[in-house]
Parts: C-alpha cells; structure tokens; sequence
C-alpha cells in the first residue's frame, strides 16, 4: 500500500514538472519553424482576444491578459505539442451568461468574479486531471460541442447586432429578450455603424477567400482604425474602444470575494470547466491524429486548470483549447508546445506596440469580426454529417442546440452533457444479441434472419458489456428465443464483444444454464476475453458450467457436432443443413417422436459396455452380437469387424430380426444413436447394451487398429 501511494505522489510530482523534459529535449531545428507559428498564432490571436473579451463583457486588455498567459501555461504543463490555450468564444458566451445575474458587466465586481470563476474552473480541471480522470471526456458525445458551439454562434450574432446598430439595450442572457430590446429600439439605429461594421465583415471574408493564410481580422481592425483616425470618424457618432491600458498583466484583487459569490459561479463553473475539456481534447486528438503524437489527457487536464488558475491570479478570465487557432498552429509547421509560449510573448509585444492605436479600434467592426467568427462556428458539414447518422447523435445535438437558445447557458450546456451521458448509458444498456448462423462459405457468422437454425443448438453474439444496466436485455432476448424454440437444448454465446461482466452477468449466465440443463440441454461459449474468463473463475462460474464448456473460435461448433448434438436428430429429424459438419451426412427425414432423446433417456435406462469390455468378450467363447445402428456411408469409413450393419431407422422400424437370447452391443460414432437404441430394444425385452462413448472411444483405445 505505501508503495502505491509513494508511485501516486512521484507521478503526481511528474505532472508539474512537465515543463522540464519539454525545454531539456527541444532541438535547435525546431526553433524557426514555432517561431514562425508563434508569430502566425499572435497575428490572429490579438484582435481574437479583444473580441472574445467584448462577448464576455470584459474590458479588451482583459482579453489580451487571458491570451499571454494562457498560451504560455497552456503549452508547458499541456500535453500536445499543437494545442493553443487562450480565450475562445464558448468559454467568453458562457463567462457573460454565468457573470450577468451577478454583477453589471464591465463593473469591478463583474471582472472580480470572472477572476474568481477562472481559479474555480482551474481547480477543478486539475483535480480532474491528478485524480486521473481523463477518460471521462471520452463519454461526452461530440454532438454536444457541435450544437452547442452552433448554438453559441447564433447567441454571438443577436448579441452583437446591438452593436452593429449601435443602440443601448439592457444586457440580458435571454435571446428572446434581446431580441424583443432590438425591435423596440430599432429605430434608433446608426446606419453608417452598421455599415462599416457589415463592410469589416466582408472585407474579412474576402480576405480569406483570396488566401486564408492572411490575418484577414487584425487587416481588417488596423484598416478600420486608421481611417477612423484620418477621418475623426469618432466625432461623428462612431463608438470606439478607446485606449487599452496594456502592461504586464497585474495580480487581481479578490477582496470582494464572499462564500456566496463562490455559489453563485458554482454551476458556471463546472459547466465551462466540463465543456472546456471536451473542447481541448477534441482538438488536441483531431492534430495528434495527424501527427501521431501519444496523448496523455491526465496531463492535458493539468495544463488547461494550472492555465485558468494563473489566468484568475492575473487578471484574465476563462481558458480553453481554441479549435482554429490550434489549426493555424499545426498548419504553420509548430513542432513543440514552444510554439503557443512564443505566441504569447509576441502578443504581449505587439499589444504594447500597438497598444494606442487600439483607441481608434471602432466597436462596429470588431463587431464585424465576431460576426464572422460566430458564422464559422456553426460548423455545417457535422451537422449535416450527424443529421444523417445515428438517431441518437442527433438528439443530442438538437437539444443542446435549442437549449442553448432556451436556457440559461450554463444549463444548456450541462443539460447537453447529460443528455449525452443518458444517451450512452441507453445504448450500452441495451446490447444486441443476434442470432447467427454461418455464412454461405462456413467461414463467419453472421446475422441472416432469412435463413433456418439448427433444430438442436442455438448460437448467439452478444454485442455489448454484460453489466447490471445490460443484463435484463440480453436475459430476456435468449430466454424469450428458447420459450419459441422448445427443441433448441443447446446454446453457443459468442463473446468477443463482451469486455466486462459483473455479477448481475455471472447470475443471468447462472440463470440460462438452468434453464438449457432442465430441458436436457447445455451452454457453451467461444471468443470470451480475458477479464470476463477471469470474472467467471473467481465467481466459480466455471466450475458450475465446466472448463471444457469454453470452446476455441476454430473448434467449437465442431466439437459441438460430434461430441454434443444428437446425430439421429440430424439424419433422421433434421431438414436442413446449417453447418459445414452437417453438409455430408445422408437425410432420411423420419420422425421418431416415439423415442426419446438420449439426454431425455432416464439415468440408469441403459446399460453400457467399455471399449476394452467389449474387446475381451468378442474374444470369449460367446461373444455378443455387435449392431452399428450409423448410416452406411459412417460404418464404410470405419468399423468394428465383427460388427453388423442396421441403420437406427430400420432398426426402430423392426424391419430387422435381432436374436433374444443374445446380449446386444449397440455401436455408433459417440454413443448417443446407440443408446436410443438401446434403450430402445430394452424395452421390448432385449438385453443391449450401447458402447460406452462409441467408435471415437474405441478408436482412442487404438482397437480398431488392433482388429484390421
């Protein structure tokens, strides 16, 4: 036990330290191609920050703070060499929308508690991280991103339009109240604001159609300054930013900090904190997968919470892994996490550079510029991919979607990853379990309702974990199948879909064996993984059913064939041939109702003889008259010499006169025909008896060699 939590404490220790391998193996190769990054990521990441610092209703340094020391932290205590951490617009709509009740926007209490929410969502992403839960990202559907960031780009759009007018309306989370503000006061709108604003847009658009490698944003607000300067356009109705105080980001001031603010940003919190990790990841796995690059989440967690954390500390806001901005990163050739420290340090460069002209920047066309990135957002092509895929996927998305719109957007988004959460558990609650036979060339099995069972044994798959949620499915679909298949005795499961069985699975299992061996039958299984072969056994399953019960892929439905089926059922009873083994044997279809089957034979019904019994009395004075009860085409493959020719139908039929004052040797390939048989002339009085496991036992004795 000390030993575990001394390796939990060293690897815990790793995690922070994670700066150290990064900076002890960087190449001096490397450094022109992350310059080179670094400076395309800056270019758009400056006027991205002011924008995104507007949507969350904080002032533009704000945004630019959050930019500097996220990518810096982001990158070094990160796991992916690509990932750029910084303020994106998810996180920013949903700073607004959890802030609001609180505090005014822009008011010192407002940036305090955007502060404080930051170290939250921080804290909690690194307990995420160091309890390792990174998987937990891994059940959130990605539905939930791709509607809820459509959802959010819709958001950006009414909440902009404001701007665009430039016309004073009650900040409100509520669309809808928005909107009805709009309508009322949209008489008062300033169409050359508008204009100029839609004019940014486009010439952004453009731009990037021309050579979407060009900073499109930061042309299109410098171009706008300038003519804003040349002209005095603010003289003339045009709302500017106004100059930006940019410095080294100061330390915040949490004196109005109270237990119940903490509360308050509780559900925000958690919600930025949980859709930000699934955003980070889901970029960092889109470029790792492109680059091959071995993730580790645990210590993507440690990065994006040390990265909020020192944005809350510092005066910034709300982090996460940005999808475009990341992009850009991996296309410009970034080769190590190198590449987002240096962004940062060049927009703290050019944002004291280009700090004064920022008071030209009008408020129309930054408005303009998130017009556009709020138009990127609702990523069409995934959303007309999910619309035509799984049912489920599209719920969840269109929830999410219309939540966003709905809800307050904290709860949207929480209600997204529930919603996706509810989904999973419905799906790997209810696992198939198919009926398979084999194909047409005997080589899979497959699903294929159009084709006959086998009278005898029923094989099935089940596609899915047998856990407490799963178990009632998958009982009820194999016992509803044996009630219509009374004749079925026999069960093969194949389980290579079955990662996990608890104990509700050990008692379903338990539950389906008594019901095959109450009707004479037997259960069997093939392709069963290791964790659920060791689950049996410390269960003591497999005592219960038999370790020669677990059957390889290669030789279960033979051995099965020969060793467990009644071979009288097939010649006599059966019609069809399902397996390959089956192919080959001579049909003559008569039904022997009258006889019972050899597993329905009573225990002590009929008596048997050993293979080396039988040798020594065919070598006695008087020895016993030996019938092979198979079809001819078996006793020409191989015989006892001294033994007679009467096929099982003929010989029930009584076509056949058997001497009473003889014993009788019943002979057949495993022994199940012979103690029909035998049974059966016992009961008219004759003294038989049935070769105790066949010609295969009496071959295993090497006899047949022994007579030839």
């Amino acid at each position: 036990m000390l030993n575990r939590i001394s390796a939990g404490f060293k690897t815990s220790a790793f995690f922070f330290l994670r700066p150290i391998p990064i900076l002890k193996s960087y190449r001096r190769a490397n450094l022109k191609p992350d310059l080179v990054a670094g400076l395309t990521v800056a270019v758009i990441l400056l006027p991205q920050a002011i924008a995104y610092a507007i949507i969350a209703g904080m002032p533009p340094e704000l945004g630019l703070y959050t930019a500097i020391i996220a990518a810096i932290i982001g990158a070094l205590w990160g796991s992916s060499n690509q990932l750029q951490t910084g303020p994106t617009n998810t996180a920013s709509l949903l700073v607004l929308a959890t802030l609001l009740p609180i505090a005014a926007a822009g008011t010192p209490k407002f940036i305090a508690a955007a502060s404080l929410m930051a170290v939250i969502i921080g804290v909690f992403r690194l307990l995420l991280g160091l309890a390792r839960l990174g998987m937990l990202v891994n059940f959130v559907s990605d539905s939930v991103i791709i509607g809820f960031t459509a959802g959010a780009g819709v958001l950006i759009w009414v909440s902009q339009i404001s701007t665009l007018l430039r016309v004073t309306i009650p900040t409100s989370p509520s669309m809808i109240a928005t909107l009805q503000s709009l309508a009322i006061h949209f008489q008062e709108a300033h169409w050359p604001s508008l204009l100029l604003g839609i004019f940014i847009g486009v010439l952004i658009l453009v731009i990037r159609r021309i050579n979407d490698r060009i900073p499109g944003p930061l042309i299109a607000l410098i171009l706008a300054a300038t003519v804003v300067w040349i002209f005095s356009l603010q003289n003339q109705g045009i709302k500017v930013i106004g100059t930006v105080p940019v410095g080294l980001p100061p330390l915040m001031d949490f004196s109005t900090v109270n237990l119940d603010m903490i509360g308050q940003l509780s559900s925000g919190a958690l919600a930025i904190g949980a859709i930000g990790l699934v955003e980070a990841l889901s970029v960092a796995r889109s470029v790792a997968s492109q680059t091959g690059q071995r993730l580790d989440s645990n210590q993507e967690f440690i990065g994006q919470g040390l990265a909020n954390i020192a944005c809350g500390f510092f005066s910034g806001f709300a982090c996460s892994g940005s999808f475009n901005r990341t992009a850009v990163n991996h296309t410009s050739g970034a080769q190590t996490p190198l590449a987002s420290v240096f962004s940062g340090v060049f927009v703290l460069i050019a944002a004291l550079l280009l700090g004064p002209l920022t008071a030209y920047v009008p408020r129309a066309a930054v408005a303009g510029v998130m017009l556009v990135i709020a138009y990127g957002m609702i990523n069409r092509k995934e959303i007309a991919r999910i619309l035509h895929g799984a049912p489920g996927d599209v719920f969840i998305m269109v929830t999410t979607f219309v939540a966003v719109l709905l809800l307050p957007l904290q709860f949207a988004v929480l209600a997204g990853i529930l919603f996706s959460f509810a989904v999973y558990i419905l799906r790997t609650s209810i696992p198939r379990v198919v009926c398979v036979v084999p194909d047409d060339q005997f080589r899979h099995l497959d699903y294929q309702p159009q084709k006959p069972l086998c009278p005898q044994l029923a094989i099935f798959k089940i596609l899915g974990d047998l856990y407490f949620g799963a178990v009632s499915n998958v009982e009820n679909r194999l016992q509803n199948h044996l009630a219509r298949h009374s004749d079925e005795r026999f069960l093969l499961l194949s389980m290579e879909s079955v990662n996990q069985c608890d104990i509700s699975g050990v008692h379903i299992l338990e539950s389906i064996l008594r019901a095959l061996r109450d009707r004479g039958g037997d259960l069997f299984f093939q392709r069963v993984q290791e964790p659920v072969a060791q689950t049996l056994q410390a269960t003591g399953f497999l005592r219960q059913l038999g370790p020669d019960h677990i059957l390889s892929e290669d030789q279960a439905i033979s051995f099965i064939y020969h060793h467990i089926l009644d071979p009288a059922i097939c010649i006599y009873e059966c019609e069809v041939r399902v397996f390959l083994e089956c192919q080959n044997l001579p049909k003559q279809i008569v039904h022997l109702e009258h006889v019972p089957l050899h597993t329905q034979i009573p225990v002590g019904g009929v008596d048997e003889i050993s293979s080396q019994e039988l040798w020594n009395q065919l070598h006695s004075a008087t020895p016993p008259t030996v019938i092979d009860v198979r079809e001819a085409r078996e006793f020409q493959q191989g015989h006892i010499p001294q033994a007679q020719l009467i096929p099982l139908n003929q010989l029930l039929k009584g076509k056949t006169e058997i001497p009473l004052d003889r014993l009788i040797v019943l002979v057949c390939q495993g022994g199940r025909r012979s103690s029909r048989a035998s049974y059966a002339l016992s009961q008219q009085g004759y003294k038989a008896r049935a070769l105790s496991g066949g010609m295969l036992a009496w071959e295993n004795a090497g006899l047949l060699e022994a007579l030839d």
